[in-house]
């Protein structure tokens, strides 16, 4: 995300070219996505992204099409026990060109995954940087950037029994 992003959405400098109802439509974009991967909801998690979207997590892997990062989420959460995407601090700006149809976003994540006995957890933070276009049906996410802040592995906890 580029500075004068930034600048705008702090008050410094007016905002335009997005609507009240298209910054809420955004943040739900990425809630849709964490809540499509904590419920299992693949269908829900790939509608969240173009066709050809470009999603590089870094050292986690990268993937150029919704059906690629849907595969991989599906394969590496179906074995977890209880996981929880939690997606805050969403700030969202207008395309730089101006274009209407298009926007940026950057969004904290941090994710608890636990092992399928939900005895041991790993966390991840980090932050998203998307931007994302309007389609005929809804706001998708193009292109992702996730950078990872920490990780930490083999975290021991109880399970409650889902409680």
């Amino acid at each position: 995300m580029t500075n004068d992003a930034a600048r705008r959405l702090d008050g410094t400098e007016p905002d335009r070219g997005l609507s009240s109802d298209d910054r809420q439509d955004i943040a739900d974009v990425l809630v849709r996505y964490a809540t499509g991967i904590d419920r299992r909801d693949w269908a829900l998690l790939r509608s969240c992204f173009t066709e050809d979207c470009d999603a590089d997590y870094g050292v986690i892997g990268a993937w150029d099409s919704a059906d690629a990062i849907t595969t991989w989420m599906r394969e590496t959460h179906e074995p977890c026990g209880h996981t929880m995407h939690r997606i805050t601090n969403v700030v969202v700006a207008p395309a730089s060109d101006g274009d209407a149809e298009h926007a940026t976003a950057r969004a904290y994540v941090e994710a608890v995954i636990l092992d399928g006995e939900n005895r041991f957890a790993t966390r991840a933070s980090g932050y998203y940087d998307d931007e994302l276009v309007r389609t005929a049906d809804s706001w998708k996410i193009a292109r992702r950037r996730f950078t990872t802040v920490l990780i930490e592995f083999g975290i021991e906890g109880i399970d409650l029994g889902g409680a």
